[in-house]
């Protein structure tokens, strides 16, 4: 990205175990935990919305939990994407695992796309100007 080498990486692990998947890389690259951004869906935010955090709790979130526990910090980049409260009576994990709608799916690739250009900000400016630019009110639209 802008000359800057990157890997980008899903880890093969359930997602409550997240943290052992990146604590591993870290550890291979030798790279530190301020130079990590983590994506994540997010049920707390109106689907295809954004929300940049350089650090904080997991926020009931298993996989960000897991992170924490492994880095020992919860001060790393992360992205969150919005995918929308879950339906009364529905399993969390069956929402969102699940499929999105048709309808949903113009939204959620849009989010996808502000994500990795949110990612893009945070490695070229820092996490303060992404957050500044793409931090998001409504459906995915950046503030800037």
């Amino acid at each position: 990205v802008n000359g800057q080498k990157v890997l980008v990486v899903k880890p093969q692990t359930y997602m409550n175990l997240s943290g052992e998947s990146i604590r591993e890389l870290l550890n291979f690259y030798k790279e530190d935990h301020n130079r990590l951004i983590v994506v994540y869906d997010d049920t707390s935010l109106e689907l295809g919305a954004l929300r940049i955090r350089g650090k904080g709790s997991a926020g009931g979130h298993n996989g960000i939990k897991s992170i924490i526990a492994h880095l020992g910090t919860q001060e790393f980049a992360r992205i969150k994407v919005g995918v929308g409260q879950k339906p009364p009576g529905w399993d969390l994990a069956n929402y969102v695992l699940g499929h999105f709608s048709k309808d949903e799916i113009p939204v959620v690739v849009k989010a996808v796309d502000v994500a990795a250009k949110a990612a893009e900000k945070i490695i070229d400016l820092g996490i303060e100007a992404a957050m500044n630019s793409f931090n998001t009110k409504g459906q995915g639209e950046p503030n800037a």
